[in-house]
């Protein structure tokens, strides 16, 4: 059975690079409809749920590094003024809804569910910033038990699977702009590949909002990671810093003031970039198995949708006002 898995996993991932790759082959283009986001997250969900994890540790590396190369490319397909001018009223709210995040995470998971600490915190702070890199940012300083941060990471990793799927529906049931959506994925969904999957299967602009937005929240992990070991009076005070960000600073600044004259070299780099965000959706897919599906209690679980929703719907107000 495992032979049989690995054969399809490869199967898949080469079809997929073949079908991405045909969009830059005359007569091929149609190969590449079918190969967006949300289906390859699916696919990747069947698969695993079906086949299980014949390659976890590879699956794992592949989905990170991926992501990261391709936020970083997305770079080379903005403009600094343009994007600035796009995220500026998202920044200014990311910082009212980190610490609005932080406080009703914690009364719901301590004082309505009675969840335990570490696990209400890791929770919360996934919610509140990016997902799994604030998790994995946060643990170690809190020193938190491995089983707490694989319910923490189980919570999110499903939440953003869902939302993957659900916030371009709801984006355009409500009517939502491009601008709007691209806010409110930012603020409202946990890890950055779902928000930047979710903003390219919404709409160019949209892409390039909640990219700009989701990116400068993250960069909250850091004075968070600070807080947190003063917090929980830890002396290990170790922050994992998400280089990558700086990374995709600095390209937008190279297609800025480096590039400007030479604008089809950005687009071919995002262009790429997008497809490999494509392909990262099936590796994080495949990542959820049946036994993190047991790990997650329900405790733990209604406190992430409790607060999920609560921002959700909170952004959607301020974007609406």
């Amino acid at each position: 059975m495992k032979s049989y898995s690995k054969a399809i996993y490869t199967a898949i991932v080469t079809v997929t690079i073949i079908c991405l790759l045909g969009s830059y082959i005359p007569g091929l283009h149609f190969l590449s409809k079918w190969c967006t986001p949300p289906v390859m997250l699916f696919l990747g969900l069947v698969y695993a749920l079906f086949c299980g994890q014949p390659y976890p540790s590879t699956n794992k590396k592949l989905s990170k590094v991926l992501l990261q190369y391709s936020v970083v490319g997305l770079g080379f397909g903005m403009n600094l003024y343009e994007s600035l001018a796009s995220g500026r009223e998202g920044m200014l709210f990311t910082i009212v809804s980190v610490f609005g995040t932080l406080l009703i995470g914690m009364l719901i998971g301590r004082k309505l569910l009675k969840v335990d600490k570490e696990t209400a915190y890791l929770i919360s702070s996934g919610t509140a910033i990016c997902g799994g890199s604030a998790i994995a940012a946060v643990g170690p300083v809190i020193k938190a038990k491995p089983e707490n941060m694989s319910v923490a990471l189980a919570v999110v990793f499903i939440l953003n699977a869902i939302a993957l799927f659900l916030f371009p529906s709801i984006g355009h049931w409500l009517g939502l702009s491009q601008q709007e959506f691209g806010t409110w994925a930012a603020i409202a969904i946990h890890d950055t590949s779902s928000v930047v999957g979710a903003g390219a299967a919404y709409g160019e602009e949209a892409l390039q909002v909640a990219t700009t937005i989701k990116l400068t929240r993250a960069l909250w992990i850091i004075p968070l990671a600070f807080a947190t070991s003063f917090l929980f009076k830890s002396k290990d005070r170790k922050v994992s810093i998400p280089w990558f960000i700086l990374y995709f600073v600095i390209a937008i600044l190279l297609n800025t003031f480096v590039l400007d004259g030479y604008p089809e070299f950005g687009k071919v780099i995002s262009s790429l970039a997008r497809k490999c965000l494509t392909l990262t959706m099936f590796f994080i897919g495949a990542s959820l198995s049946t036994d993190v599906l047991r790990s997650v209690g329900i405790r733990p679980l209604i406190q992430g949708v409790l607060l999920w929703i609560t921002i959700s719907i909170g952004s959607l107000l301020y974007i609406y006002i």
